[in-house]
């Protein structure tokens, strides 16, 4: 299984725009085919990555539940639950897409999401990295969906209400004991000199800081034009933060 990249955070701190800079990186250095994941239900990434989605796993699920007594004559439930989910992967050259959807409605599905996760699994083999955007606060991590990454970047604003949240999150990840190999604070719209007592709050919540995002007018206009942030030109601030941050982590540089 590819390397996988998760973000963490409270809301409107930057996680979709974080993960669509690295899913950039990733593909502008030819370390494709990348497996993009909105696991937040407010999906914005398709946008950012400039994808069109037509269906999402958690449709998928709910038709599947309203339908699983109707299915055609000698398919096997899984079978037919699984071919339905690849229906919900948008392809793209480099880029590849799921998106998570609404969550779970009324009823049992602990049938379809015990072959959600297994089918998830499996198509993650086929790419060198996974990028998941996670809904905001701590939800993700108590039902244990960040379950076996390799790097979870815990996304702040510059403030110390939002490095206390990550300290929280740091916390919740010890408590329920996830598998989670390395723990990292980014800094989005951040100035380049930090404040003493800043640092001092992250030493405080025993954060490791990787580095920050600084503002970046060229997001804005993007955003603004509807422009996907995948054609963001190299001398972007924020596109040159997150390759210096890709190379901390990846490279070990």
């Amino acid at each position: 299984m590819g390397k996988v990249i998760a973000m963490a955070g409270k809301g409107g701190v930057g996680k979709t725009t974080l993960s669509a800079l690295i899913i950039r990186h990733l593909k502008k250095k030819g370390r494709g085919p990348i497996l993009a994941v909105d696991a937040d239900p407010n999906a914005n990434l398709a946008e950012a990555i400039g994808l069109e989605v037509k269906k999402s796993v958690g449709s998928t699920r709910e038709d599947f539940f309203e339908s699983k007594m109707n299915l055609p004559a000698g398919m096997p439930k899984e079978t037919y639950l699984e071919m339905r989910l690849h229906e919900a992967l948008v392809e793209s050259p480099g880029v590849d897409l799921l998106v998570m959807g609404r969550p779970e409605g009324p009823g049992c599905y602990c049938y379809a999401n015990n072959i959600l996760r297994r089918h998830m699994d499996l198509l993650a083999q086929n790419y060198p990295f996974v990028v998941m955007d996670n809904e905001a606060g701590m939800e993700h991590l108590s039902r244990r969906t960040t379950q076996g990454v390799d790097y979870l970047l815990f996304l702040s604003d510059y403030s110390l209400k939002g490095i206390r949240t990550a300290g929280k999150i740091k916390g919740l990840i010890g408590e329920l004991k996830l598998a989670i190999k390395r723990k990292y604070l980014v800094l989005d719209r951040a100035p380049e000199e930090l404040a003493a007592n800043f640092y001092r709050e992250i030493q405080k919540q025993g954060l490791e800081l990787l580095g920050s995002i600084p503002v970046d007018n060229l997001i804005f206009e993007f955003d603004l034009e509807g422009r996907p942030l995948l054609d963001l030109p190299n001398e972007s601030p924020a596109v040159q933060a997150v390759a210096k941050m890709m190379d901390k982590i990846i490279n070990g540089q």
